[in-house]
């Protein structure tokens, strides 16, 4: 995970309630596009700042307004103003550090999830926060920067497949979250075939890098089992919990992607176990590596070992020794060693 470049010491002997940015930004120009749909008409828009989103005229029943790259907290406090926003909302919402939760208020729903991405070269996990407040007729999601996650359910509301529109914001905040959920698995499927081509790197080349992938699959999968694990606390809430905004045949849709996300965990805890595994098989192949480099090389000393008994033996400076005075005892000395390990690298060949 890529560390913050503004950290939470910022807000330090601050009063609750503070509009300070925490986080890393993630975009140079921040954006508001607008959905405004009822049962039988659609009107969608880019809005340029935050005050034209507070004085936007809705023509229909229910307003989607995404913001992405959200920094100034006079604009965000504009909107929260318009909308009757608690300050600690407001304060979460500009904090890109916030755990995976829901919090309950009179009117409003606000709950804080996370988006992930996987970068190669070297391998890491990207995570953007996404701040969904959820009105009696309203949704507002606010995200660090633009992405494609969404996208699904827009073309689901100009298409009005499934009557989206004719539904209440509860149906869109489901639709929003099982979007968010599903993409999760390509995730999921991404650090699989990584994890694959590294175990490939460890059976056929156990290079110096290999450790270091190791290392590094391991904590981005750590650290992404960690983040998502209060994911299901937080479907599991919505779907017990909060009835006020959920009518009960979005909650039984609430409890499929709850299933969904148990699915996301034990997958991680597959890949977990998987990492620990690859640890295993590296240390395993390097170590009968090493063996099958040592075994040749006592082979080869083995072969030679009575060349050099012969050797020494002849080097013994004694007055009367066989073959010292023969024209050819050098060549029977010579010939006794090739011979010896000649029949020594046939036994060794035969026992394989």
């Amino acid at each position: 995970m890529r560390k913050p470049k503004k950290p939470r010491s910022r807000k330090a002997g601050l009063p609750p309630g503070s509009l300070v940015h925490i986080g890393e930004i993630k975009t140079a120009t921040p954006g508001i596009s607008v959905l405004d749909f009822g049962p039988a008409a659609l009107s969608e828009a880019g809005i340029p700042d935050a005050a034209a989103l507070v004085a936007y005229r809705r023509e229909n029943s229910t307003l989607w307004g995404n913001v992405y790259g959200l920094q100034d907290a006079a604009d965000l406090a504009a909107i929260g103003a318009a909308f009757q926003w608690h300050p600690l909302v407001l304060e979460d919402i500009l904090n890109n550090n916030q755990r995976q939760k829901i919090d309950a208020y009179d009117n409003y729903l606000y709950v804080v999830l996370h988006r992930y991405e996987v970068t190669s070269e070297p391998l890491d996990v990207v995570q953007d926060q996404i701040s969904l407040v959820i009105g009696p007729d309203y949704l507002l999601s606010f995200q660090e920067r633009p992405s494609q996650t969404f996208e699904p359910v827009r073309q689901r509301l100009r298409s009005d497949r499934g009557n989206l529109r004719a539904a209440a914001p509860d149906m869109l905040a489901y639709s929003l979250i099982d979007a968010l959920v599903d993409s999760y698995f390509a995730v999921i499927e991404q650090l699989d075939e990584y994890s694959e081509d590294l175990e490939a790197d460890i059976l056929e080349r156990a290079g110096r890098q290999v450790p270091e992938k190791i290392h590094q699959f391991k904590r981005c999968v750590s650290q992404l089992r960690r983040n998502v694990y209060p994911l299901r606390e937080l479907l599991g809430s919505l779907h017990r919990e909060h009835a006020l905004f959920f009518g009960p045949e979005i909650q039984l849709y609430l409890r499929d992607v709850y299933d969904h996300t148990v699915h996301i965990v034990e997958s991680l805890d597959d890949l977990r176990e998987l990492a620990t595994g690859l640890l295993d098989i590296h240390l395993s192949t390097v170590s009968n590596r090493v063996n099958l480099e040592v075994r040749a090389l006592t082979v080869v000393a083995t072969i030679f070992m009575p060349a050099s008994l012969l050797a020494g033996i002849f080097g013994m400076n004694f007055h009367v020794m066989p073959w010292l005075e023969r024209p050819a005892g050098f060549y029977y000395a010579t010939g006794l060693m090739l011979v010896i390990a000649a029949i020594m690298l046939v036994l060794f060949w035969r026992r394989r």
